[in-house]
């Protein structure tokens, strides 16, 4: 579950981390009269689940009255890679002379957590990893002690952070480690954190996502979980009772099961393509089902075609067939070209059952995606 900005600034500020001042704003009016109790000049930044806010527009500066009120304006109401933008964070802005990075994960490899600071904080760390993988320092940590404030400082002194702001950062590790811990998180970061022209440190961003799975020991971040919902298809996933994550392409993929759905992500992208969404259905693909994942997808503006890989086990393929044959029949009219790859037992016999007047069959995984990613483009281009 991956908690809004204004909702990571707020555990932040409960757990000492130094935030700017801030107020959650649904109309221009709310903004207007944010703005003018921090005082000026504010940011005002769109609260949706995507990164890049800043280079799609959905972060502002603003200086004055006209400034906030044209930022709110342009922001509230804004189709950001796919999510309508509902509400802003208006915050003070910073007066900043650098930026940096801290974050804690997991690292599945090494099989225990990790800090990761760098000096090259503000934009996407995916990128910095990749470009120039050491200029962000990683200190492993062993779980059964915690993070040790000397572990804390010596990763900020590798980084290179200026030594009269290096304790303040040590001690922002610090907290950011162990809330990760003590929330049951997945991921914690800040990015950036800004030293400002007083040289202070401040926690300008913040991003926390919690294992799912540990939300029952984690009684304030569950009371959040309806309100961090993205949109619509996410709180349909949650009723659907479907693992679900929107991406920002036009393939629609739906599977049951998981590693069927990542290996179609993957063939996807290598065909050219760009998926719009990880959803797996679960066991079995009976009519019901398939008929809420299609809802589902069909509901999303980005998706002009969509493939099925469905793998026929305790569920036979020909039911299989069935069910997606009475999906299909409820629609008026299918909205979106649908192509069908079925494996597993009765698989043969499932693909003669599918009505080929609603959807496109396909015997193998490849040539599945190859067709979808192609009605794709076709869609796309129209």
């Amino acid at each position: 579950m991956k908690l809004h900005e204004y909702q990571a600034k707020q555990v932040f500020a409960e757990a000492g981390l130094p935030t700017p001042g801030s107020a959650l704003a649904t109309t221009v009016d709310e903004v207007v009269e944010a703005a003018e109790d921090l005082g000026y000049p504010v940011a005002v930044k769109a609260q949706v689940h995507v990164g890049g806010r800043g280079k799609a527009g959905g972060i502002k500066l603003a200086e004055n009255e006209s400034e906030v009120r044209e930022a709110a304006e342009s922001i509230l109401g804004m189709d950001l890679k796919g999510y309508t933008v509902e509400k802003v964070l208006v915050e003070e802005a910073v007066d900043f002379t650098n930026e940096l990075y801290v974050g804690v994960t997991m690292d599945r490899g090494e099989g225990e957590p990790v800090v990761m600071v760098s000096e090259q904080g503000g934009v996407d760390i995916e990128e910095v990893a990749h470009e120039n993988p050491d200029a962000i320092v990683r200190e492993h940590v062993d779980p059964a002690f915690g993070l040790h404030p000397y572990q804390a400082r010596k990763a900020v002194y590798d980084a290179g952070i200026d030594q009269d702001v290096a304790g303040d950062v040590a001690k922002i590790v610090q907290t950011v480690y162990e809330l990760w811990d003590d929330s049951d998180a997945t991921e914690v970061e800040i990015n950036p954190v800004m030293i400002t022209s007083d040289r202070e440190a401040v926690a300008a961003d913040a991003v926390m996502k919690i294992d799912e799975d540990a939300l029952f020991r984690q009684p304030d971040f569950a009371d959040m979980e309806e309100e961090a919902a993205e949109d619509e298809l996410e709180a349909k996933a949650n009723d659907y009772g479907f693992d679900y994550v929107r991406l920002d392409g036009n393939v629609g993929i739906i599977g049951n099961g998981a590693g069927l759905v990542m290996t179609t992500l993957d063939l996807v992208d290598y065909y050219g393509g760009k998926p719009a969404n990880f959803l797996d259905i679960g066991g079995g693909a009976k009519a019901e089902r398939v008929t809420n994942a299609l809802d589902m997808v069909f509901s999303d503006e980005n998706v002009d075609a969509v493939v099925f890989n469905i793998f026929g086990g305790i569920t036979r393929g020909d039911e299989v067939a069935k069910g997606i044959n009475a999906a299909l029949e409820q629609f008026d009219e299918i909205p979106k070209p649908v192509v069908v790859r079925l494996a597993g037992t009765n698989a043969a016999e499932g693909r003669e059952i599918l009505n080929d007047d609603l959807v496109t069959v396909e015997e193998t995984l490849e040539g599945a995606v190859q067709r979808t990613v192609e009605y794709a483009n076709e869609e796309g281009d129209q």
